[in-house]
């Protein structure tokens, strides 16, 4: 049940990671917001993974239960491996990436500063401004992680409802055959 999920989780992570990589090189800022996108990647192969357990595993039967671990397996094995690649990445290969992306952070909240203090105080703003500032590189790999599983509850069901095929011949009365 772990080793299906786990090699498209791996591959999935490795794919997200390529995504990051394209970001980067056509000049985008990869850890900004056109970064959520890559979630496109992790629901391809959580369809792709259901797919080949009820075919190869299964024998043409896929469980509810079974197409849920599935898809939370890919999804958070593929997040953590993303999230670790993109550490590295912003640890050893390119720390500017790191550094543009928070002065990104601070400048879009410098930007909407009057409207956040009339909302929130400017204490509060401060507090906000401070941990911008006081961000590790270390917390990608969490953010990462959390991200993708926030955003896959919903596609995650809706593709393990989808994926899903059982036999329904237990249910038949066998009277009526």
């Amino acid at each position: 049940m772990l080793k299906v999920p786990l090699a498209f989780g791996g591959l999935t992570g490795v794919l997200a990671f390529v995504f990051f990589l394209a970001l980067y090189l056509i000049g985008v800022a990869p850890l900004g917001n056109k970064k959520a996108l890559d979630f496109g990647i992790h629901a391809i192969m959580m369809v792709a993974a259901c797919w080949y357990y009820r075919k190869n595993v299964g024998n043409g039967m896929l469980h509810l239960w079974e197409a849920l671990s599935i898809c939370y397996i890919v999804n958070t094995f593929a997040a953590l491996i993303n999230g670790w690649l993109i550490y590295f990445f912003i640890t050893y290969v390119d720390p500017a990436v790191f550094t543009n992306y928070l002065a990104d952070m601070q400048q879009l909240l410098i930007q909407g500063k009057a409207e956040m203090v009339k909302n929130i105080g400017e204490a509060e703003f401060q507090n906000m401004l401070r941990s911008v500032q006081a961000t590790e590189r270390s917390e990608v790999i969490a953010d990462e992680l959390s991200k993708k599983t926030i955003m896959g509850i919903l596609p995650i069901i809706l593709i393990s409802m989808i994926m899903r095929r059982q036999n329904y011949s237990i249910m038949r009365d066998p009277r009526q055959q």
